[in-house]
This record gives structure tokens, sequence and C-alpha cells, in this order.
């Protein structure tokens, strides 16, 4: 099966970092703009509330991502691949204090890929 999420080993490093300051029970949201930016941010599940319209792309690092509806019709034929990079990303995202940041890169499904995500309905 096609992942459409997937992390870089510098993001599972980091994951496990948050991990181990704020327990186990992490998840992602995958920003669609505005005052938090574009960009795969990482809560506490109390920090943030999984909508109707949200919809859950996979796991990284054994922490549920989600992606709001409308984002997802924009990046469906996306694989997304969750980066680290050094700098602050002015986010609300816990890994804020680590002078690094989630950066979501993408690359688009092959043919034969989007031919299986399509016949296992997950499109």
């Amino acid at each position: 099966m096609v992942d459409r999420v997937i992390a870089t080993p510098a993001t599972l490093e980091l994951i496990e970092l948050l991990k181990q300051q704020y327990g186990p029970a992490l998840m992602f949201h995958q920003s669609g703009g505005c005052c938090d930016n574009s960009s795969p941010n990482c809560y506490l599940p109390t920090d943030l509330s999984i909508g109707p319209y949200d919809i859950q792309l996979g796991h990284i690092g054994d922490v549920p991502f989600y992606i709001s509806a409308s984002q997802y019709e924009y990046w469906k034929h996306s694989q997304l691949i969750i980066d680290v990079i050094a700098g602050h990303g002015g986010t609300f995202s816990l890994e804020g204090n680590t002078g690094k940041s989630f950066l979501t890169r993408s690359r688009l499904f092959s043919d034969a890929e989007w031919a299986e995500l399509q016949a296992t309905g997950v499109v």
C-alpha cells in the first residue's frame, strides 16, 4: 500500500524527542495557512480538536497525521514528506522550543501509485 504521508529520519528523531518531553500521545495536523502558516504542526491531543472535515492521512512515528478536507483536495495527488529544518517556524507546534521546524515536502504519486490508491478506494 502506498503511504500518503511519510517522515524523514530527522523527523522521526524529533518526534521521539517530543514524545520524551510531552509523552507519547501526540498528533499532527497539516495547517492550511493563516496565522500558523502552511506547515505540519505537532500538538497534544488536548490542544486541537479534530473535526468532521479533517481526514487522517496516516501515521508518522506512530503519531496520527490529519489534514483538513479542503487541504486534502489540494494535496490528494501527492505524497506528503514531513521533514525538519533548522530555525523557528513561528507556529503553535510543539517543536517551537527546539530550534527546529517541521516542513512539508511533496511529490506527485506515480500513475501506478495513483491507480493503487484508487483501487483501494482511498482517494
